[in-house]
């Protein structure tokens, strides 16, 4: 009996994408308007904290050419097509905490979060 191996491919699939809150658009065309040679923000994933994956947030100058881009009210959040399968759906909000300000993101995929709030499973 041959056994088929699949390999997965994140082209191959339709994604929901991502949004972003007024907040989150205001606070990155804030980020824009300060930095003149940055085009948006990428958000990623990395393996990392004790729940697996945690939130990787840059600024973008040069879009990397596998990027998918996701605009509101002229922000730009580009995510890496390798980063989808992790976090497609979530809604990206920016938060006053006391006397933090932050990224928040309402990642439907994952399926639990550490303690510290630094890192999510799916």
């Amino acid at each position: 009996m041959e056994s088929q191996s699949e390999t997965f491919n994140p082209q191959d699939f339709a994604w929901r994408g991502l949004t972003l809150t007024p907040a989150a658009a205001a606070h990155i065309r804030e980020l824009m308007a300060r930095q003149p040679d940055m085009v948006g923000v990428r958000l990623g994933v990395k393996q990392t904290g004790c729940a697996g994956f945690g939130y990787v947030l840059d600024t973008v100058r040069q879009p990397q050419p596998d990027d998918l881009l996701y605009e509101a009210d002229g922000a730009r959040l580009y995510v890496p097509l390798q980063a989808m399968p992790f976090i497609d759906g979530t809604e990206v909000d920016y938060v006053r905490e006391g006397l933090n300000q932050l990224f928040k993101f309402n990642n439907p995929k994952a399926r639990n979060a550490c303690g510290c709030g630094e890192s999510f499973g799916v």
